[in-house]
């Protein structure tokens, strides 16, 4: 890892409003302070309750060097625990999703219970206690229908994110949904460029002519920037989710998370091609197709679009300073049926190529960022909310540095 006075250093070199000194995206030893400083102190996310519906349901994941087991215990409750023997050590789940009656090490058969007590540990001596060899638990919050968990001894609060986003997102409600498609892609990047990536729009004119049938390009309701059309758009869209109850307003969720209902462009429903339904059987109970898409994220690791008729999640994971894990999943209603309510291929293919170019736009950006001539660069107005991001961020480096704030100089 890197000193905290390195730390220090790079956060005094940092302006606001600009990309971040060139260590903090390629430097190896920085992925490891990330690791400590960010995905080993604050919340994360991992699925959608719908992956781990029925008792000793599964998920896994790897945080840093932290295997990690996501299930669903006897009595409902979604756990989360290292996924680690407490013998030796061992990984016990070795697949990234199953369902297990208990868990069992497969090195010496050690056999732990879904809640995480360990049940029998073959020829360990009669005063061996059981009861002092559990899994280690780790922190799990569910808000309406999405897994979060924390490695953290003490995690950070998260009522405020809760309180704000549920009126957004409970309405389609996520809990009844079930998992149509997956895809994990590999990018060639650092994970702060993917997040950067996503955090803007400034690229799509130029590189996601897919997306763009449907997508509305302006991040806020009263965008200066926005036509007349988009004006008159806004207006009539809010009517009608006002109409139902539905909220639309930008969320104050400061630099943590964001959360506000945007429409498509006009007689667009969805995330398609065309521009109509990806799916015919609509999300809870919904009888209006036309809800836009609640845009929500938070940092560290996950963006979501919430549709009348689908749900999609993107989960971050950095492998190394130049890799990164990038999960998709897209969630539909928990009665449609394949091939009656829904096409695979016409409910993912916007979001395979979007994910596919912004693959190649992240690797490139981080292919570029490790050349000698690269110094920091100023972020369009557009960008606000990579400031947002990098601020955050900064924060939590000094923070972990020891220092109360993360020094700053204001751009010009």
């Amino acid at each position: 890892m890197i000193d905290r006075d390195r730390i220090r250093q790079l956060l005094a070199e940092r302006r606001e409003g600009y990309s971040l000194p060139q260590a903090f995206y390629v430097d190896p030893a920085m992925h490891e302070t990330d690791i400590k400083a960010v995905f080993e102190t604050d919340w994360l996310f991992a699925c959608n309750a719908c992956e781990i519906k029925k008792p000793g349901d599964y998920l896994t994941l790897t945080v840093g060097e932290n295997p990690i087991v996501v299930l669903r215990d006897r009595d409902g409750q979604v756990r989360a625990f290292h996924n680690s023997c407490r013998h030796r050590g061992s990984r016990i789940c070795g697949h990234e999703k199953g369902r297990a009656n208990r868990l069992v090490c497969p090195y010496h058969q050690w056999v732990y219970e879904l809640d995480g007590s360990l049940l029998n540990a073959r020829q360990m001596p009669a005063d061996f206690d059981r009861s002092a060899h559990g899994l280690k638990p780790v922190h799990v919050e569910v808000i309406c229908g999405m897994v979060y968990i924390c490695l953290a001894d003490d995690p950070p609060d998260l009522s405020r994110y809760r309180e704000a986003v549920t009126p957004y997102i409970a309405p389609h409600m996520p809990e009844r949904t079930k998992v149509a498609f997956e895809m994990t892609l590999i990018e060639d990047a650092n994970w702060k460029l993917v997040i950067e990536n996503n955090r803007e729009c400034y690229h799509c004119a130029g590189n996601h002519p897919e997306l763009l049938v449907t997508l509305v390009e302006f991040a806020l309701p009263d965008d200066p920037r926005g036509p007349a059309e988009f004006k008159g758009l806004m207006d009539r869209k809010t009517a009608k989710w006002d109409g139902l109850g539905l909220p639309h307003q930008p969320v104050d969720g400061g630099q943590e998370f964001r959360c506000i209902r945007l429409p498509f462009h006009e007689g667009a429903l969805s995330f398609t091609m065309d521009g109509g339904p990806a799916c015919n059987k609509l999300l809870a109970d919904f009888t209006e197709p036309d809800l836009g898409s609640v845009r929500m994220f938070r940092v560290p690791n996950n963006w979501n679009h919430f549709l009348a008729d689908h749900i999609l999640h993107f989960r971050v994971l950095p492998l190394s300073q130049d890799k990164t894990a990038v999960r998709t999943t897209w969630l539909v209603h928990e009665d449609a049926v394949e091939g009656v309510d829904y096409d695979v291929e016409r409910l993912t293919e916007v979001w395979i190529a979007t994910n596919a170019q912004d693959a190649e736009l992240a690797a490139v950006n981080h292919a570029g960022i490790r050349s000698m001539g690269y110094q920091p660069g100023p972020y369009a107005p557009t960008e606000f909310m990579l400031t947002n991001f990098t601020n955050w961020y900064a924060g939590k480096m000094a923070a972990y540095a020891g220092e109360p704030t993360p020094f700053r100089i204001a751009a010009e």
